[in-house]
């Protein structure tokens, strides 16, 4: 079953995942009918569709919990009519997403399509009008959407309901992308219309096995479904707990392999955890770690510096990520720790001044609580751009500088030997941090500054 279950049925992938399903009253359609455009035999693959499925419709729209939470889940069936869109297939869609925003319930899309039906011309591909709008409404009233993509999903289904959601699930082995195997061009390399292609393109956040289909969805929505308007604390340090005496020494602290890095605080701060991948411009990675994770019973999302040159990706994927968790009211943490961003060709090809400027917009314009606390290098631009004004902490074993001390001191014409001078001159100390108001504490000393700037 593990390798077909992309091929389950709209009941099996149902049964597979969630308890007490209740469907919703859906259109009857019209049996028989040859449908808008008077396709010959369109109504009589609609009965043979209907008779071999036991479904009137190509979608199964109803409630059900999974794993505890309660979720409006759209189940696509593929047997009728290859799982395609038609008007009744957008009367189903619309109610079930109507009763989402009515009843305050995330929305699951278990999606298996090869797209708009042909045989209801353009009205089955303004049926796509109609998912996008429903979307967005359920989007804006702050309810999250989490979907599933079986085998396969293509044409206008995974534009719609797969890659416009908030977070995209796929089964191992699933056909993926917007163009189906009959319509690609004939020397398309078709690794990149798989599941782990999507993936590997920063279009989905994991890959999933079908029999941890129930527990990773179950994680997801609670993680997603509980707000909060407390900040999120500060980690505790884990690295050294003594202040630096100089700037240089502070540098050397930092940059120290020996240092705790991203990995290290997040396992120590939160009990579980899920994370985000892709910057949905094809792009993953990037140096940063995003996604949602438990810290003393409630939920928190981050966005984390992996101390390397943080590239274009990195800062798209932290801005959907504080996105997402802004509009869900979910509280966010970042650790800062980077030398700097990425500032080869290549970065400047991907947009890198671009990626940051959204970043600084996205923390700029977040109505959640945002907490940041640098744990290593906070190097320039490409570290602020991550950092919360007035709720930034550091550790003992960092600094945040205006720019590396080395390239300070060439720029200046001065000598290598005056780099420890020039470190000190810039004080990037946390110490330093605190006394000029860029930090509000030091994680683990008592010192700190109220946000307002105050002692």
């Amino acid at each position: 079953m593990a390798e077909r279950a992309g091929r389950l049925s709209a009941r099996q992938v149902l049964a597979l995942v969630a308890d007490d399903f209740r469907e919703l009253p859906g259109a009857p359609g019209e049996p028989g009918s040859d449908g808008p455009l008077g396709w010959p035999g369109y109504g009589a693959s609609r009965v043979r569709a209907a008779r071999r499925t036991g479904e009137q419709e190509s979608v199964v729209c109803g409630t059900a919990h999974i794993e505890g939470t309660r979720a409006v889940l759209i189940a696509f069936e593929f047997g009728f009519l290859g799982g395609s869109l038609g008007r009744h297939t957008g009367d189903r869609l619309e109610a079930a997403y109507v009763h989402a925003r009515e009843h305050r319930l995330p929305v699951v899309p278990l999606i298996a399509t090869g797209g708009s039906r042909m045989q209801e011309g353009m009205l089955a591909l303004t049926q796509l009008q109609r998912v996008a709008r429903q979307s967005a409404l359920v989007r804006r009233a702050g309810l999250p959407q989490t979907a599933v993509l079986r085998d396969p999903t293509t044409g206008g289904g995974w534009a719609a309901l797969g890659a416009g959601a908030d977070v995209v699930l796929a089964l191992p082995g699933a056909q993926v992308g917007f163009a189906g195997s009959r319509v690609r061009p004939p020397d398309a390399d078709p690794a990149a219309y798989t599941a782990q292609g999507q993936l590997e393109a920063g279009a989905v956040d994991a890959v999933v096995r079908p029999e941890e289909l129930r527990r990773t969805l179950g994680l997801w929505l609670r993680l997603l479904t509980r707000p909060s308007t407390a900040a999120a604390p500060p980690p505790r340090a884990l690295g050294a707990a003594d202040l630096p005496a100089t700037g240089w020494e502070a540098v050397a602290r930092a940059r120290s392999p020996r240092r705790p890095r991203a990995e290290r605080y997040l396992d120590a701060y939160f009990t579980r955890r899920v994370a985000v991948r892709g910057d949905r411009c094809g792009g993953t990675g990037g140096g940063m770690l995003c996604g949602f994770g438990e810290h003393e019973g409630r939920t928190v999302a981050y966005a984390a510096q992996t101390g390397t040159a943080t590239r274009p990706a990195g800062y798209r994927l932290a801005a959907r990520l504080i996105r997402l968790a802004d509009r869900l009211g979910i509280p966010v943490l970042t650790l800062v720790d980077t030398p700097g961003a990425a500032n080869d060709a290549e970065a400047e090809r991907q947009g890198v001044g671009a990626a940051i400027a959204d970043l600084f917009d996205a923390v700029a314009s977040a109505r959640t609580p945002l907490t940041t606390l640098v744990i290593g290098e906070g190097g320039s631009g490409g570290a602020l751009a991550l950092a919360a004004p007035g709720n930034t902490w550091a550790t003992p074993d960092s600094y945040f500088s205006v720019i590396a001390p080395e390239l300070a001191t060439a720029i200046l014409k001065q000598p290598p030997e005056q780099v420890p001078a020039t470190a000190g001159r810039l004080r990037i100390r946390p110490q330093d941090l605190l006394e000029l108001g860029v930090i509000r504490g030091i994680v683990g000393h008592e010192t700190h500054r109220a946000p307002d700037g105050s002692s």
